[in-house]
């Protein structure tokens, strides 16, 4: 639920978009741009980086949301568990580690990216196109994470059930 006084009830960006439509919608048309649009990407790759950066914001709702998005594209949940312990490790794509090394650093330690975050993605055979979708979708994922979280809707809403005791 949200921490607006005038919208508790609200329980996810949908919702605060149906209530404030200006608020966002840029972003969204930004992140469906992106995934929708052509990239060096897969869609699956795309969805990975998302749900991803989602997981290193612990946003949960966006980070599960996500996660079966990137099942149906293909992608193999575990990964995510492999992610989190070691991405050099992780049953992914040799070419995909160092963007994904990139959005981890990005994510956690913005004021520390230089040339040299940037190098083994161009050496792993990646184009500007890529590392710009790639820097794009973090930035929005990012985003849209702290919008969540910043407003309060980033917590999974409790049962019906509960919801129905405590108005009771």
């Amino acid at each position: 639920m949200s921490y607006l006084p005038s919208s508790p009830e609200l329980a996810n960006i949908a919702g605060l978009l149906a209530k404030y439509p200006r608020r966002g919608i840029l972003l969204f048309k930004l992140l469906e741009d992106i995934k929708g649009g052509f990239s060096p990407l897969s869609k699956g790759m795309r969805e990975l980086i998302i749900t991803y950066t989602s997981s290193l914001n612990q946003s949960e709702p966006c980070y599960n949301a996500h996660k079966s998005l990137s099942k149906d594209l293909g992608v193999d949940e575990s990964i995510y568990g492999q992610l989190k312990s070691d991405i050099d490790s992780a049953d992914v794509d040799e070419k995909l580690k160092p963007i994904l090394q990139f959005v981890k650093k990005l994510t956690l330690t913005p004021d520390q990216i230089t040339q040299a975050d940037v190098k083994p993605i161009f050496d792993a055979g990646w184009d500007e196109s890529t590392l710009l979708d790639s820097v794009c979708l973090c930035a929005v994922v990012n985003c849209m994470n702290r919008f969540a979280i910043g407003i309060g809707i980033d917590k999974e809403s409790p049962p019906i059930k509960q919801k129905l005791s405590a108005n009771h």
